[in-house]
């Protein structure tokens, strides 16, 4: 089918995608005449667009017509869909539409039921930041396309420094490939830690050295935080909002509920998918060690807004909660 749609948040990886897609279409010396992309504020761009994936393509290669963040995704008239039945089953064959948008097509739409007959559709959604097995195999598999070998433990990192950002993920590797040029020898987490800088010491990170009790762990992320100018109330909403989460997993768990969608509603988790890593998160600590951390956090950020010194204000309750957590 000549016809596709690419919608996801990874829009890295979309338009590494696209530039395939655009090289595998296109022939060089012709693509000017035959590759047009339509704007979402162009004026009847989806009109425009299914007009021109009806002309034939000029000389040699394909025809590619890229529309835009479609707004035929989210919303469909009368006039569109009538288009849309007339001209998607007698696309030429060497005449390629491609339809992308960030959010997840509308499935209720006439419009997006019509489309999904013809199209291929691909998602290019972004790895959770929780699923670290995910982000691991992602570094792993990023640098073998760039023909990098890593130590077990520099993928660790990698997946850390960068998270779910892959364009971050391959600048840092194309820095890395450059640093080893024909090296056979496996890139250990040393070396990668001189050339990456790991910019994603975050306060979810900081709740999770708490959690495990960690305070040597905790201090230094609180102290990169602050070094970042993340700001302190920010932080504290982050651990606050994170601990409550715990508090009301671990309780719906005590009273014999199993079900990941029942958990996910009652603790306010938009993704049930989530609910089985933070279960895991929280099976070492109670109910009432929990409990015992949020009059700490509230205090702490009462004080904030009552200007005491941010760094030594959040040492001192880290401190504090990291001794409540490593109660096990």
């Amino acid at each position: 089918m000549p016809i596709y749609i690419y919608w996801g948040e990874d829009d890295f990886a979309m338009s590494k995608a696209i530039a395939n897609l655009r090289d595998e279409i296109l022939d060089v010396n012709w693509s000017s005449f035959n590759y047009t992309t339509f704007p979402p504020e162009q004026n009847n761009a989806v009109i425009e667009a299914l007009n021109q994936a009806m002309t034939p393509p000029f000389g040699a290669g394909g025809r590619l017509v890229w529309l835009i963040n479609a707004s035929i995704f989210q919303q469909s008239d009368d006039k569109v869909l009538s288009e849309l039945q007339r001209t998607l089953p007698v696309i030429p064959e060497n005449s390629h539409l491609l339809i992308t948008h960030s959010n997840k097509p509308d499935e209720r739409l006439k419009s997006t039921k019509l489309l999904k007959k013809f199209a291929q559709v691909r998602e290019f959604a972004l790895i959770p930041p929780w699923k670290t097995d995910l982000l691991i195999k992602s570094v792993n598999d990023a640098a073998n396309s760039l023909g990098i070998k890593l130590t077990p433990n520099c993928a660790e990192f990698l997946a850390e420094a960068c998270g779910n950002d892959i364009r971050l993920l391959y600048n840092e590797l194309e820095k890395l490939q450059l640093y080893l040029l024909d090296s056979n020898k496996p890139l250990d987490v040393d070396t990668a830690a001189q050339l990456v800088r790991n910019e994603t010491r975050n306060s979810l990170q900081l709740a999770g050295a708490i959690r495990m009790g960690n305070t040597a762990q905790a201090l230094n992320l609180i102290a990169d935080l602050i070094n970042s100018s993340e700001p302190a109330l920010r932080i504290v909403a982050t651990l606050i909002g994170q601990f409550r989460t715990w508090l009301w997993i671990k309780i719906i768990m005590e009273t014999g509920e199993r079900s990941s969608q029942a958990i996910a509603i009652a603790a306010e988790v938009r993704n049930h998918y989530r609910i089985k890593y933070l279960q895991q998160e929280i099976q070492f600590l109670s109910v009432q060690q929990l409990v015992s951390c949020l009059p700490i956090l509230l205090e702490l950020e009462v004080n904030l807004k009552q200007g005491a010194a941010q760094l030594l204000t959040l040492q001192t309750k880290v401190i504090e909660l990291c001794q409540i957590c490593q109660k096990r």
